[in-house]
Protein backbone atom coordinates (compact mmCIF):
# COMPACT_ATOMS: atom_id res chain seq x y z
CA UNK A 1 0.00 0.00 0.00
CA UNK A 2 1.02 3.70 -0.76
CA UNK A 3 2.24 5.71 2.33
CA UNK A 4 -0.25 8.47 4.10
CA UNK A 5 1.44 11.68 4.59
CA UNK A 6 0.15 13.33 7.91
CA UNK A 7 2.30 15.92 7.97
CA UNK A 8 4.35 17.55 4.75
CA UNK A 9 5.14 20.73 6.41
CA UNK A 10 2.71 22.42 5.29
CA UNK A 11 -0.55 22.53 7.29
CA UNK A 12 -2.50 20.04 9.85
CA UNK A 13 -5.36 19.23 7.85
CA UNK A 14 -4.88 15.29 8.59
CA UNK A 15 -4.74 16.86 12.60
CA UNK A 16 -7.19 17.75 15.00
CA UNK A 17 -6.22 18.30 19.19
CA UNK A 18 -7.09 16.16 20.69
CA UNK A 19 -10.39 17.56 22.34
CA UNK A 20 -11.58 17.88 18.56
CA UNK A 21 -11.05 21.76 18.30
CA UNK A 22 -8.03 23.00 16.00
CA UNK A 23 -4.95 22.61 16.22
CA UNK A 24 -3.02 25.20 18.36
CA UNK A 25 0.63 24.02 17.22
CA UNK A 26 3.00 26.33 14.83
CA UNK A 27 4.44 26.05 11.59
CA UNK A 28 7.84 26.84 10.60
CA UNK A 29 10.21 26.36 7.94
CA UNK A 30 8.64 23.03 7.32
CA UNK A 31 8.19 21.83 11.19
CA UNK A 32 5.31 22.13 13.39
CA UNK A 33 6.17 22.78 17.12
CA UNK A 34 4.17 21.73 20.16
CA UNK A 35 2.26 24.47 21.39
CA UNK A 36 -0.51 23.07 24.16
CA UNK A 37 -2.50 20.08 23.58
CA UNK A 38 -1.98 16.70 22.30
CA UNK A 39 -2.81 16.55 18.54
CA UNK A 40 -4.40 13.40 16.72
CA UNK A 41 -4.52 12.14 13.11
CA UNK A 42 -7.54 12.25 11.28
CA UNK A 43 -6.79 9.41 9.58
CA UNK A 44 -6.99 5.69 11.14
CA UNK A 45 -4.76 2.80 10.25
CA UNK A 46 -4.05 -1.21 11.71
CA UNK A 47 -1.19 -2.57 11.22
CA UNK A 48 1.52 -0.23 9.76
CA UNK A 49 5.04 1.04 9.41
CA UNK A 50 5.09 4.88 10.90
CA UNK A 51 7.79 7.30 10.32
CA UNK A 52 8.17 10.38 12.44
CA UNK A 53 11.68 12.97 12.50
CA UNK A 54 11.70 15.43 15.67
CA UNK A 55 13.76 17.83 16.86
CA UNK A 56 14.31 18.32 20.66
CA UNK A 57 14.76 21.78 21.87
CA UNK A 58 17.97 22.87 24.60
CA UNK A 59 17.32 22.79 27.79
CA UNK A 60 20.81 22.12 29.50
CA UNK A 61 19.09 23.61 33.18
CA UNK A 62 16.31 20.66 32.99
CA UNK A 63 16.21 17.25 34.09
CA UNK A 64 14.89 13.80 33.55
CA UNK A 65 11.33 13.87 32.29
CA UNK A 66 11.32 17.88 32.14
CA UNK A 67 14.16 18.18 29.70
CA UNK A 68 12.63 17.84 25.96
CA UNK A 69 9.44 15.53 26.81
CA UNK A 70 6.68 14.30 24.04
CA UNK A 71 5.37 11.27 22.82
CA UNK A 72 4.78 9.05 19.48
CA UNK A 73 1.62 7.06 20.20
CA UNK A 74 1.15 4.76 17.57
CA UNK A 75 -2.79 3.70 17.69
CA UNK A 76 -3.24 6.73 19.67
CA UNK A 77 -2.03 4.49 22.90
CA UNK A 78 1.14 2.96 22.39
CA UNK A 79 3.77 5.66 23.64
CA UNK A 80 7.20 5.64 22.17
CA UNK A 81 8.91 8.18 24.72
CA UNK A 82 10.93 11.60 22.89
CA UNK A 83 13.06 13.03 25.39
CA UNK A 84 16.69 14.25 25.65
CA UNK A 85 18.11 11.38 27.42
CA UNK A 86 21.19 11.76 25.05
CA UNK A 87 24.41 10.43 26.99
CA UNK A 88 23.12 8.60 29.00
CA UNK A 89 25.04 4.91 29.78
CA UNK A 90 21.95 3.35 30.83
CA UNK A 91 18.02 4.26 29.15
CA UNK A 92 15.14 3.03 31.10
CA UNK A 93 11.52 2.81 29.75
CA UNK A 94 10.30 6.28 30.10
CA UNK A 95 13.96 7.32 28.45
CA UNK A 96 14.04 8.66 24.78
CA UNK A 97 13.18 5.16 22.90
CA UNK A 98 11.58 3.64 25.46
CA UNK A 99 8.09 2.01 25.15
CA UNK A 100 6.95 3.86 28.69
CA UNK A 101 6.73 2.10 31.85
CA UNK A 102 7.09 -1.29 29.33
CA UNK A 103 10.05 -1.63 27.58
CA UNK A 104 13.62 -0.10 27.90
CA UNK A 105 15.47 0.42 24.40
CA UNK A 106 18.39 -1.92 23.56
CA UNK A 107 20.44 1.21 23.45
CA UNK A 108 20.44 4.63 23.60
CA UNK A 109 20.41 6.17 20.17
CA UNK A 110 19.23 9.60 20.92
CA UNK A 111 21.42 12.48 19.51
CA UNK A 112 20.66 15.10 21.63
CA UNK A 113 19.37 18.73 20.65
CA UNK A 114 18.94 20.79 17.68
CA UNK A 115 18.88 18.11 15.41
CA UNK A 116 16.80 16.31 13.61
CA UNK A 117 15.83 12.41 14.73
CA UNK A 118 13.65 9.95 13.51
CA UNK A 119 11.34 6.90 14.39
CA UNK A 120 10.68 4.22 12.16
CA UNK A 121 7.91 2.30 13.16
CA UNK A 122 6.35 -0.90 12.70
CA UNK A 123 2.95 -2.05 14.44
CA UNK A 124 1.61 -5.25 14.09
CA UNK A 125 -1.87 -5.29 15.69
CA UNK A 126 -3.20 -7.69 18.66
CA UNK A 127 -5.70 -9.88 17.49
CA UNK A 128 -9.02 -10.48 18.74
CA UNK A 129 -12.06 -12.75 18.85
CA UNK A 130 -15.56 -11.38 18.17
CA UNK A 131 -15.92 -10.91 21.68
CA UNK A 132 -12.91 -8.38 22.30
CA UNK A 133 -10.51 -10.73 23.62
CA UNK A 134 -7.64 -10.69 22.96
CA UNK A 135 -6.32 -14.03 21.40
CA UNK A 136 -2.72 -13.28 20.37
CA UNK A 137 -0.49 -9.91 21.26
CA UNK A 138 0.41 -7.25 19.42
CA UNK A 139 4.20 -5.72 18.48
CA UNK A 140 5.91 -3.11 17.75
CA UNK A 141 9.94 -2.67 16.08
CA UNK A 142 10.98 0.63 16.62
CA UNK A 143 14.14 2.10 15.01
CA UNK A 144 15.36 5.44 16.38
CA UNK A 145 17.88 6.67 13.96
CA UNK A 146 18.40 3.97 12.39
CA UNK A 147 19.22 1.75 15.15
CA UNK A 148 16.98 -1.06 15.80
CA UNK A 149 15.98 -0.60 19.63
CA UNK A 150 12.78 -2.59 19.70
CA UNK A 151 12.79 -6.05 18.39
CA UNK A 152 8.81 -7.51 18.11
CA UNK A 153 8.56 -6.91 21.48
CA UNK A 154 4.67 -8.13 23.01
CA UNK A 155 1.85 -6.00 24.11
CA UNK A 156 -1.27 -6.85 25.36
CA UNK A 157 -2.49 -3.30 27.35
CA UNK A 158 -1.49 0.62 26.44
CA UNK A 159 0.86 2.72 27.81
CA UNK A 160 -0.38 5.93 30.23
CA UNK A 161 -2.31 8.46 28.72
CA UNK A 162 -3.68 7.38 25.71
CA UNK A 163 -7.23 7.84 23.86
CA UNK A 164 -7.99 4.32 24.83
CA UNK A 165 -7.61 1.97 27.91
CA UNK A 166 -7.75 -1.32 26.39
CA UNK A 167 -5.67 -2.22 23.28
CA UNK A 168 -7.06 -1.34 20.17
CA UNK A 169 -6.64 -2.94 16.70
CA UNK A 170 -6.90 0.42 14.92
CA UNK A 171 -6.49 4.02 15.48
CA UNK A 172 -5.13 7.24 14.96
CA UNK A 173 -1.06 8.72 15.69
CA UNK A 174 -1.10 10.97 18.27
CA UNK A 175 1.44 13.43 19.23
CA UNK A 176 1.84 14.69 22.97
CA UNK A 177 2.13 18.39 24.83
CA UNK A 178 4.12 18.05 27.60
CA UNK A 179 5.00 21.48 27.79
CA UNK A 180 8.62 21.49 25.83
CA UNK A 181 8.89 23.33 22.51
CA UNK A 182 9.47 19.76 20.78
CA UNK A 183 9.62 19.84 16.83
CA UNK A 184 8.26 17.19 13.94
CA UNK A 185 8.22 16.84 10.73
CA UNK A 186 7.80 14.13 7.89
CA UNK A 187 5.35 12.24 9.48
CA UNK A 188 3.86 9.09 7.68
CA UNK A 189 1.81 6.03 8.08
CA UNK A 190 1.99 2.93 5.16
CA UNK A 191 -0.82 0.76 5.91
CA UNK A 192 0.64 -2.76 5.80
CA UNK A 193 -3.56 -4.38 6.11
CA UNK A 194 -6.68 -3.32 5.29
CA UNK A 195 -8.65 -2.15 8.15
CA UNK A 196 -11.18 -5.02 9.28
CA UNK A 197 -14.81 -5.16 10.23
CA UNK A 198 -15.89 -2.59 12.49
CA UNK A 199 -18.04 -5.22 14.25
CA UNK A 200 -14.82 -7.52 14.82
CA UNK A 201 -12.39 -5.08 15.39
CA UNK A 202 -12.06 -2.75 18.64
CA UNK A 203 -11.55 0.69 18.06
CA UNK A 204 -10.21 3.92 20.14
CA UNK A 205 -13.04 5.49 21.74
CA UNK A 206 -11.96 8.45 21.12
CA UNK A 207 -11.68 8.21 17.60
CA UNK A 208 -15.34 6.61 17.25
CA UNK A 209 -16.57 9.74 19.52
CA UNK A 210 -14.29 12.26 17.13
CA UNK A 211 -15.69 10.69 13.79
CA UNK A 212 -19.66 11.06 15.54
CA UNK A 213 -19.03 15.02 16.01
CA UNK A 214 -17.98 14.79 12.57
Amino acid sequence: MEKIILFDGSNFDRWVSRDGSPVTWTIEDGAMTVVKKNIVSTFEFADAEIHVEFRLPNMPEAEGQAKANSGVYVHGCYEIQVLDSSGKKSVKSDDCGGIYKKYAPLENACLGPDVWQAYDITIVTPKQDEKGKIVEAGSLTVYLNGKLIHDRVPFRNVTPGGLSDMPVNKGPLMLQDHGDKVSFRNVWVRPLSDIPAEKKIASSKWYLNWKKRK
